[in-house]
């Protein structure tokens, strides 16, 4: 299990985490979410190892998780940290980095764990290519694949698709993280995109002004968005009279007593978002249709 416990760190004393608190069991993933500066990418790199902390503790199991002060190496054997920048060696092929730490002691163990591996992150037909000759998306298939080949008790990612197409990263995801559950490895994830995290997380924290505003599984905070912070993370939202309400969550129906004028419709592939005017407020409404600008329309709010 990993524990975080009032965990606070500055930059050049200014705050960027305080009072992070948190548990993480193994096997489960968590999904770290928050604007970009709210300090995801730091709580990672303490997790790591890789900072000091200014106060607080984490450990895992039993051991506890310090820093460059106290480790001549950074990192631990049972834990895995994938950055954004990947630290691959250019020169060699994608089996070669894959493989480069694991043991040489038993050739064949080694080969069907790399074959294993260049499937679970679909290079398998790129096994023999120089990593130089990879695109950035495949670059970042290589890391994903080289953190996972001693099998690590947890990974932290930072934005682990962000430089992988649309086409692929649907599934990659489902390939990655079914292979994490199979395996029973604990995640750490921190993430802009709601596609790493809705399907796949048990537990999201979400961080604002440096400190966890919330910590729940991602249905709960879909169904309960105590912030207008935390609906945006999951689409298109409207606050009315002070309630959040998605834009699924507003219909346009033939008859209401709540009449709106039509201003922009946004073609979004299975739907049009219909942005209203409704009372000198603008409102965003999810819809099958394309609507004329200026046209009235009636709205009920679920």
């Amino acid at each position: 299990m990993l524990i975080v416990e009032n965990l606070s760190f500055k930059y050049l004393k200014k705050p960027v985490l305080q009072d992070i608190n948190f548990e993480l069991k193994a096997g489960e993933h968590l999904s770290i979410i928050g604007e970009s500066g709210s300090g995801k990418s730091t709580l990672l790199k303490l997790l790591y190892g890789e900072l000091d902390v200014d106060q607080g503790a984490i450990f895992w199991k039993d051991t506890q998780i310090l820093g460059p002060k106290h480790n001549l190496v950074v990192g631990y054997d049972f834990m895995k940290y994938v950055a954004q920048e990947f630290d691959l060696m250019p020169f060699i092929t994608v089996a070669e980095n894959i493989g480069k730490h694991l043991s040489n002691f038993y050739p064949e163990e080694k080969q069907a764990r790399i074959k294993e591996l260049l499937k679970v992150v679909e290079l398998t037909s790129f096994a023999n290519t120089k990593v130089k000759l990879l695109s950035g998306g495949q670059k970042q298939r290589v890391a994903l694949a080289r953190a996972l080949a001693n099998q690590p008790e947890i990974l932290l990612f930072d934005e682990p698709f962000s430089h992988i197409d649309n086409f692929s990263k649907r599934s990659l995801r489902r390939s990655i993280f079914n292979y994490l559950k199979e395996k029973n490895i604990a995640c750490v994830v921190a993430s802009h995109d709601k596609e790493d995290v809705l399907p796949f997380s048990d537990r999201m924290i979400v961080l604002n002004k440096h400190k966890i505003v919330a910590n729940n599984s991602p249905e709960f905070l879909y169904k309960n968005p105590e912030t207008p912070l935390i609906a945006s993370f999951f689409g298109e939202f409207n606050v009315i009279d002070g309630e959040i309400v998605y834009a699924h969550q507003i219909k346009i129906v033939e008859k209401s007593d709540l009449k709106a004028t039509v201003k922009s419709s946004y073609f979004k592939g299975s739907y049009y978002l219909i942005e209203v005017d409704l009372n000198g407020s603008h409102l965003f409404i999810k819809h099958k249709e394309l609507l004329d600008n200026n046209k009235e329309v009636c709205l009920s709010i679920k």
